[in-house]
């Protein structure tokens, strides 16, 4: 089992996570799910205005949000050809997820684990549309966060 991680940073004032940080996050939630094939993928951390318009363009809400799944479809050809997966690109607003750490009074690098956790599940095939997809997708998440020595983010206090 092997991950590679793209980072593109487009946040330097703000705090993001470093390479190390977000392949062992990335990592536990790939094992975890049991995804053994060797996978890639990108992480790109935007400003909230990118968010903004990202999020309006793919989901029709006029807000930034704290993460977005891109999942990847390649051609199964071109799949053939290559070492590693990619499996897709995850975008993140440093600001949103920093503001709700705030407000949930949460440490910024916990949240930050549960936003790359998720938006990794994401592009594995996880979502929570449905109440039973959804009990699925948050039991991972926290099966993973707790491999990392946090609490469930669900409960709130």
């Amino acid at each position: 089992m092997t991950l590679t991680v793209e980072i593109d940073n487009d946040c330097p004032d703000q705090w993001t996570p470093d390479q190390q940080f977000c392949e062992n996050c990335l990592g536990i939630a790939q094992a975890t799910a049991q995804k053994t094939d060797t996978l890639t993928v990108s992480l790109r951390f935007v400003s909230r205005s990118e968010s903004k318009d990202l999020n309006s363009t793919y989901r029709n809400k006029q807000a930034p949000t704290n993460v977005l799944s891109f999942p990847a479809d390649l051609p199964t050809e071109l799949l053939e050809s290559l070492d590693s997966e990619p499996i897709g690109d995850i975008v993140i607003c440093p600001g949103v997820v920093a503001a709700e750490a705030d407000h949930q009074h949460k440490p910024l690098k916990d949240h930050w684990s549960h936003m790359l956790i998720h938006g990794f599940l994401h592009l594995l095939g996880y979502d929570h549309e449905s109440e039973a997809d959804a009990e699925k997708m948050e039991a991972l998440e926290i099966k993973c966060l707790k491999k990392l020595g946090i609490s469930n983010p669900y409960l709130i206090g």
